[in-house]
């Protein structure tokens, strides 16, 4: 098969040529965004789901969605130990540029930036690295008086607010979708609850859109009890086979390439369903098809090679970032999770390592900073990425 006219796209956050089983997603979030501009009160969103399902790909579509319904929108990508601050005032800024130049009132904008300018210089003092500081392009001074207390809750929570503002005077919306949103830190995580709070009290046309790990709805309920109602929370999983036959069917048929039935169960078997998986085994099936239709056999042939780049490019990137430590304590998950490739309870991992339960949780909280596991519920662990203890099992050297 011509690799050239290969359809397949498993990149990072890249969009597959088939968006395949998240219609319903999408069209929530039609709803969302009409209830929205109805001037009705309605909760942000939050999408939660495994490595490699489709989160970021699906954020990115839904802030399409909204771009069409010529919405301000902004986009950052959360990280360990860096306030949204600077990310944040940057977004905004690019959302409120959005509807600039519908607005009737240039006064009310340049108002707007100047608090938003103000919010920004309360990221960083003299002590802060120049990659970390925020550099506006706007040409207004500062304001005094709002959001720039140094108090994080209170100036996001007037930010967004005046924000909303901007919005409601073209008869639009801001949203803002967040990446990675388990890694905001606490304080952060507290402000953007409170803001959401604040917008939804007062039906203001400002929308933000999360998406991060399984655990993301712990990390929000241990910041604000209220956020269980504040957010509607949208689990994204793996895709049924209807689904992942159709992302790789759809796009093939395209260019004119069809699959024989038994490939395509040959593929479900090798791909679970998980997006990621699809469009890796997807592309590899294609370079290794000799002819149409691609057959069985053309999958079996490049199974092996589809599992050496995913050995790699999605597993073996992240278990190097392990320290031996970490190695250890996920070779035990893989081991105990021999049967389910599921959640662990942090007492077995000791007891297999012959540890006190203690000693063991720098380790732990080590590999969830670094996103590799998460704490599925109390007491226990359980792997980010689908398949990670296969990977161990099979691939990883013991420590």
């Amino acid at each position: 098969m011509d690799p050239v006219r290969n359809p397949y796209a498993p990149g990072a956050g890249q969009r597959p040529p088939e968006l395949a089983g998240r219609d319903r997603e999408l069209d929530q979030f039609d709803v969302v965004l009409e209830r929205i501009a109805r001037g009705r009160p309605e909760r942000s969103l939050v999408l939660t789901g495994l490595r490699g399902v489709g989160k970021t790909v699906l954020l990115n579509a839904l802030r399409s969605q909204a771009i069409k319904r010529l919405w301000g929108t902004g986009k950052i990508e959360a990280r360990p130990d860096q306030s949204i601050r600077r990310p944040l005032s940057s977004a905004l800024h690019m959302a409120v540029r959005e509807l600039t130049p519908r607005h009737r009132d240039p006064d009310h904008i340049e108002t707007f930036l100047g608090v938003l300018k103000a919010f920004a210089l309360r990221s960083g003092g003299e002590n802060t690295k120049l990659r970390d500081r925020w550099h506006p392009g706007i040409d207004v001074p500062a304001a005094s008086g709002r959001a720039d207390t140094g108090d994080i809750e209170v100036d996001l929570v007037e930010l967004l607010v005046d924000a909303a503002g901007v919005a409601r005077d073209v008869g639009s919306g801001i949203a803002i979708f967040i990446d990675e949103m388990q890694d905001i830190p606490a304080a952060d995580v507290s402000a953007l609850c409170a803001a959401c709070h604040e917008l939804s009290q007062q039906a203001l046309p400002l929308v933000v859109v999360g998406a991060g790990l399984p655990h993301l709805p712990a990390v929000l309920s241990a910041s604000k009890s209220y956020s269980e109602r504040l957010f509607r929370y949208v689990r994204i999983d793996r895709l049924d086979r209807e689904a992942a036959d159709f992302a790789l069917v759809a796009p093939a048929e395209e260019e004119g390439v069809t699959y024989e039935r038994t490939a395509l169960d040959a593929l479900y078997e090798a791909t679970d369903g998980y997006p990621y998986f699809v469009q890796a085994y997807g592309k590899v099936t294609w370079d290794h098809a000799p002819t149409i239709p691609i057959t069985e056999n053309d999958v079996r042939v490049a199974a092996p090679d589809a599992a050496a780049e995913l050995a790699v490019g999605f597993f073996g990137s992240r278990y190097e970032r392990a320290t031996p430590a970490e190695r250890e304590y996920l070779q035990a998950m893989a081991a105990l999770s021999r049967l389910t490739d599921g959640t662990v309870a942090t007492a077995e991992i000791a007891a297999h390592l012959g540890r006190k339960p203690s000693s063991l949780s720098p380790a732990r909280d080590s590999l969830i900073k670094k996103g590799l596991v998460y704490s599925a519920e109390r007491g226990s662990i359980a792997f980010t990425v689908p398949h990670f203890g296969i990977y161990l099992r099979e691939h990883a050297p013991v420590e």
